[in-house]
């Protein structure tokens, strides 16, 4: 006797969707590592910075402008990748970034001085700065917008990752055998991704479609003329994003750049502590993105819109960044005041993926790399000042310096939330915008 099937057989569609979900998280999955391998290549020379200024006989000063000259074509690259995004397939994009900054590792990797540590980190920083936004854009890519707070916070995630990841075994590589093998290892480590994303990676099918923001299903854009980014940029919503989000980057370069070489010099902990600690921001970072991606998915499913759900949420990390931060200089000790540039950089520094999933959301399908690439061209320019205006307080004011640099981080964090506030309202400036 045959027995009857319990479960109908799958239909052609869904064995489609089945497996395009499959391949959604696997695209998601290497894009998590894209990141984790950019912020790595990062914070590597924030990692060393002591033994680099030995090296080499430099200044704070010098040192921090060392650091500015990655984000020299950084926002030039981010806005002309992010529009060719919106034209050219972001998985052949992300391809030759990959192998582009691994390349740029290796002049400084054989040697040199100051002059070849900065071309080196200025082609790194070109090649490195459309990574986040187009990385954005080709993860949304794969999912209907009421679906992108997950994967959108994954690759935000990936930054904060790649530190966490990094820092303790890139510390130790670079105490045991020089700051330069760190440079070959994160050389390697970039090819190798983009030998597996040559094999797995692929364009998401939201990449040519719009989303209806009620149901998620895709819809194509209007055939109608496209909509000029002169508008979109013109929006409260993308203006107050972006405010908001360079603020945040403002704490992420510091973390990158300075946060080692404070933990030594201005908390006294040895070389190999400083290694470990410096993860505690990050992780606390990491806890703060899925907690906001968790609370920002469950308030637009409750209907929510995107103003509380986005544009307050992301506010709240803000603040609570910022109240950490001015409140270093009231306490006393090493360990409390730990704790609270923990607290305060790593929530201040949460605010990529509401950016990123605020952006897409306004901008319609057609414009969104030009919109995401554009803000993050902005955004970026935070790290063209932070280490070179720290490093001149570090040279003026000492280990005071780094206080003092602290509290202008919680000072900008307060703006931004400010700016998230009372700016973010997708709805509206898309209802505005005629979309």
């Amino acid at each position: 006797m045959t027995a009857v099937p319990t479960v109908p057989p799958q239909s052609a569609g869904t064995a489609q969707a089945t497996g395009s979900s499959s391949r959604a998280w696997i695209v998601t999955g290497l894009l998590v590592v894209f990141m984790m391998v950019n912020f790595a290549d990062k914070s590597v020379l924030g990692l060393a910075a002591d033994e680099i200024r030995a090296d080499l006989h430099l200044s704070a000063t010098q040192f921090g402008l060392a650091n500015s000259a990655f984000f020299l074509l950084f926002s030039v690259a981010a806005v002309l990748v992010g529009l060719a995004a919106d034209r050219v397939s972001p998985k052949v994009l992300l391809l030759a970034m990959a192998v582009l900054w691994s390349v740029a590792q290796v002049p400084a990797a054989i040697g040199g001085g100051l002059a070849v540590l900065v071309v080196s980190r200025v082609f790194l920083g070109a090649a490195e700065g459309p990574a986040f936004p187009v990385a954005q854009q080709a993860t949304l890519a794969w999912f209907p917008d009421h679906r992108r707070n997950l994967p959108g916070a994954l690759i935000t995630l990936g930054v904060t990752l790649g530190v966490i990841v990094s820092a303790p075994g890139l510390s130790w590589l670079i105490q045991h055998h020089g700051w330069r093998a760190a440079l070959w290892v994160l050389a390697g480590a970039g090819l190798v991704w983009a030998v597996a994303w040559a094999l797995l990676g692929a364009d998401g099918r939201h990449r040519a479609a719009g989303t209806d923001r009620a149901g998620g299903a895709s819809v194509p854009d209007t055939g109608g003329p496209a909509l000029p980014y002169r508008k979109i940029f013109a929006s409260r919503t993308w203006i107050g994003a972006t405010l908001a989000y360079f603020t945040s980057y403002w704490t992420v370069a510091l973390m990158l750049v300075w946060l080692p070489s404070y933990l030594r010099n201005a908390l006294d902990y040895s070389a190999d502590a400083a290694g470990t600690v410096v993860i505690a921001p990050w992780a606390v970072g990491a806890v703060a993105l899925l907690a906001q991606a968790g609370i920002t998915g469950r308030l637009m499913r409750r209907g929510v819109g995107s103003r509380r759900a986005r544009g307050h949420v992301g506010g709240w990390l803000l603040a609570i960044g910022a109240f950490c931060c001015l409140a270093v200089p009231l306490v006393d000790g090493a360990p409390a005041r730990t704790v609270l540039i923990a607290l305060g950089f790593g929530c201040g520094g949460s605010y990529a993926t509401v950016a990123a999933t605020t952006v897409a959301e306004l901008a319609p399908a057609s414009r969104s790399g030009g919109a995401l690439g554009a803000m993050n061209a902005v955004v970026t320019a935070a790290g063209l000042a932070a280490p070179a205006v720290v490093g001149a307080l570090v040279d003026a004011r000492g280990t005071l310096g780094y206080q003092d640099a602290v509290l202008l981080s919680g000072a900008l964090l307060a703006a931004g939330a400010v700016a998230s506030f009372l700016l973010v309202d997708p709805a509206r400036d898309r209802a505005r915008l005629g979309l």
